[in-house]
């Protein structure tokens, strides 16, 4: 509950006080520029009506105080007096008392462990996904927290997968299609279409921007082996930097460059970390693919042989078999996974029986987007 509203720096700034006893400043400008009325931001769709050239630089407090709640400020040179719910100022709020180690994740990211995930896999049957907002928002959810989910009971034919990400959002085709195979050739352009086994990786680091999330369908699985394995790449990152900050620091500093030309008329490369981290050392994405990265030259000659060991013990924690949670597909079951977040890997499969699986890749704005509007609805039927 806000207590009390005190204006400093003839105007520039306010300190709110909290029922807690706590304190937390917010800059006059900044206020003005987040006003929440209906001359400032759109009542229908939330988007700011105004520039900031259209708030005079001289913007202070004229006055402030605490009614039914909420933070009542008369901005001068305007007289313009708007209202902020206490609800929304404590939200937004950030006036922090110390930077956050680089590496940091918010609150929502889950990292796990096989000790931790192996017997609790997320999952949901397609059904009453597709039927009750209640059962898809605790699977998008789980994919937000964890970054994989599986998903039963669809049906085991092409193209099912499309079903999948029609929960929530769209396809984003590539090079190589709408979605594509994954079951062995002769002659292949891709490792996928073997029946070799598979290093934990991420998908198409060759890309600028990556795809956010891949989904994977299983039509037929007879073969012995070919197991499925995803890898918390966050959790892995964590246990690098807790082991080794040094070579966290060059694997999140130093770009490495990735390439891929295996099919006509395809020349793609990306140049960016293993490990990224935003502005504010908050971790974003995890790059990670062996068969596709091109040679290393961003790194100073100085670093290299440092970059190089990260390199070989970040490979090695995430084979490290207690980071890695197993399970098979079966016919008419499918995966999902946080491309940024999450490797997956495959196990080597006999030559006899059949594998066919579809996969395909899609983003995660609309992914979270959905679960936003369905959490929002829920809140809504709550109050």
């Amino acid at each position: 509950m806000l207590t009390q509203a005190l204006i400093g720096d003839e105007g520039r700034t306010i300190e709110l006080g909290w029922k807690d006893g706590s304190r937390s400043r917010f800059h006059a400008m900044w206020l003005r520029d987040n006003a929440l009325d209906d001359k400032t931001r759109s009542a229908g769709n939330g988007q700011r009506l105004i520039t900031i050239l259209d708030i005079p630089a001289d913007t202070r407090i004229g006055a402030a105080s605490v009614k039914g709640g909420a933070l009542e400020v008369s901005f001068v040179p305007e007289q313009k007096t708007v209202s902020f719910p206490a609800a929304w100022l404590s939200a937004n709020a950030y006036d922090r008392d110390a930077a956050r180690q680089p590496g940091w994740t918010d609150e929502a990211t889950v990292r796990w462990t096989k000790a931790s995930m192996q017997n609790s896999v997320p999952r949901a049957g397609y059904a009453a996904a597709s039927h009750d907002r209640a059962v898809l928002g605790q699977w998008l959810s789980a994919v937000k927290a964890y970054g994989f989910a599986v998903m039963d009971d669809l049906p085991a034919e092409s193209g099912a997968l499309c079903k999948v990400s029609d929960l929530f959002g769209y396809i984003r085709e590539t090079n190589y299609g709408r979605w594509f195979e994954v079951r062995a050739e002769v002659n292949p352009s891709n490792l996928a279409y073997t029946n070799l086994g598979l290093q934990a990786h991420t998908d198409n680091p060759y890309r600028d921007p990556v795809p956010t999330l891949q989904i994977l369908s299983c039509i037929e699985n007879t073969v012995e082996g070919g197991e499925s394995s995803v890898v918390d790449g966050f959790a892995v990152a964590a246990a690098l930097q807790a082991e080794n900050p040094e070579g966290f620091r060059l694997l999140s500093s130093c770009p490495a460059r990735f390439e891929y030309a295996g099919s006509s008329g395809v020349r793609l490369q990306a140049k960016r970390p293993m490990i990224e981290l935003g502005p504010d050392g908050e971790l974003i994405c995890i790059r990670f693919n062996n068969r596709s990265l091109a040679p290393t030259v961003d790194v100073p000659f100085a670093d290299m042989e440092a970059y190089y060991a990260a390199y070989r013990r970040f490979a090695e924690l995430i084979e490290d078999p207690s980071f890695e949670v197993t399970f098979k597909l079966e016919a008419g079951q499918a995966f999902i996974v946080d491309n940024t977040r999450v490797m997956h890997a495959r196990k080597a499969f006999s030559g006899t029986g059949k594998r066919w699986l579809q996969g395909c890749y899609a983003d995660k704005d609309g992914l979270l987007s959905t679960l936003a509007s369905i959490e929002h609805g829920f809140k809504e039927a709550a109050e």
